[in-house]
């Protein structure tokens, strides 16, 4: 079955336009012509009897007529002329109204033709912006000029949303790009490794322990990151566990089982509920206090501490170690971002505390990071309390 064509939106608002117009025009016509038909003469309006009209006549061809009478034949005559002249006027009225009207819709229907062309014109452009959007190029803007009406905020709405879309699809593409290179980099020493051995005819059974040594390295390295983007894409899907977790018992547990070394710990942990996953938290304090150790100078100081103010617990971890810059600290919640870029002598791939932040997003709240004055960065968590409405 073929569809019917359908009306557009212009020529919809054409035909209400018009519609509205003829009606307003029929009324005021209308009203005009039964205001005119409602004028009676200022005197009797009955019809005079035929005995009436004949004495008149006769009246008027006496030699000596009545003159009481001929001045009610006068106005009896006047009356008429009067009526007539009524009937004339009206018919005139509704004959060029109706001509005016007819006239005036049509000038109504082709300026409301121009008028909704122009009302629509930054749909147009919001259209015409739409299908120049995909997924390779989103740099298409609208850019509406003019005044600050409805169709002005829906212009800047769709532009502040493909600005969002456009830092998003970088920030996958970059994503996707820095994890195939970190997945490639252990296949690659696994590759070198096992060829090493391999195009070795004298390989010792030596050679092959180093070479599985190496490869089940590498294949930990794999794991972690498989892992990490797991967390990361789980989070994804939103928070599906909503338990009441203590961000100081927490924290106190992960202290009891990490590696510190030779640094010293500065706790101040009071209690900081949230309503969360125990699981996700837990990672959060673990890599919170992780990076803390491993980017952090030789008998260092950590500094952990939880509190609850006005609703919103926070986790704050800081640590000693080389100086920061401020625009440092702002990458450093992002995919694969690593603090000059030290691979060599820090192990990891630079998800650690993109995790940190995406499990407090995840929860509701933020993580921000700022360089510590004399060394060393200070990490916050700030996530709602139990029962508190999301940041």
């Amino acid at each position: 079955m073929s569809r019917r064509p359908r009306l557009t939106v212009r020529a919809r608002l054409t035909l209400l336009y018009t519609g509205l117009f003829a009606v307003c025009g029929a009324i005021v016509v209308a009203v005009s012509y039964i205001l005119v038909a409602r004028l009676e003469p200022q005197t009797q309006s009955q019809q005079a009897p035929a005995s009436f009209l004949a004495r008149c006549r006769s009246e008027q061809l006496s030699p000596h007529p009545n003159d009481r009478l001929l001045a009610k034949c006068s106005a009896y005559f006047q009356l008429q002329g009067a009526r007539h002249q009524r009937d004339v006027t009206l018919s005139h009225l509704l004959q060029y109204s109706l001509i005016t009207l007819a006239v005036v819709i049509a000038l109504a229907a082709i300026l409301g033709w121009i008028v909704a062309g122009r009302a629509l014109r930054p749909v147009h452009r919001i259209t015409e912006a739409a299908r120049a959007a995909s997924d390779r190029n989103l740099s298409a803007r609208v850019a509406l000029r003019g005044p600050r009406d409805e169709l002005h905020e829906l212009a800047e709405t769709f532009d502040e949303m493909l600005d969002r879309l456009q830092v998003a699809f970088e920030g996958q593409k970059r994503f996707i790009a820095n994890a195939s290179h970190e997945l490639r980099t252990p296949l690659a020493v696994m590759r070198a490794t096992v060829d090493v051995v391999l195009d070795n005819p004298d390989s010792t059974p030596a050679d092959l322990r180093g070479m599985a040594t190496d490869v089940r390295a590498a294949v930990d390295h794999a794991e972690h990151l498989i892992a990490a983007l797991l967390i990361l894409a789980r989070n994804e899907r939103g928070l599906t566990v909503h338990d009441e977790v203590d961000f100081a018992t927490v924290a106190e547990d992960i202290l009891e089982t990490v590696g510190l070394g030779d640094r010293r710990v500065h706790a101040t942990l009071e209690p900081a509920v949230i309503s969360g996953d125990q699981v996700l938290v837990e990672r959060l304090v673990a890599n919170l206090v992780d990076n803390a150790v491993r980017y952090n100078g030789a008998a260092g100081d950590i500094w952990i501490s939880t509190s609850t103010v006005a609703g919103r617990s926070h986790l704050t971890v800081a640590n000693t170690g080389p100086l920061i810059t401020p625009a440092d600290a702002d990458r450093i919640f992002q995919p694969f971002q690593r603090l000059n870029d030290d691979r060599a002598s820090h192990e990891g791939f630079g998800l650690g505390l993109t995790i940190v932040a995406s499990i407090a997003a995840v929860h509701g709240g933020i993580a921000t990071a700022r360089p510590r004055d004399d060394g060393g960065l200070s990490i916050t968590v700030t996530i709602p309390s139990a029962g508190s409405p999301a940041l």
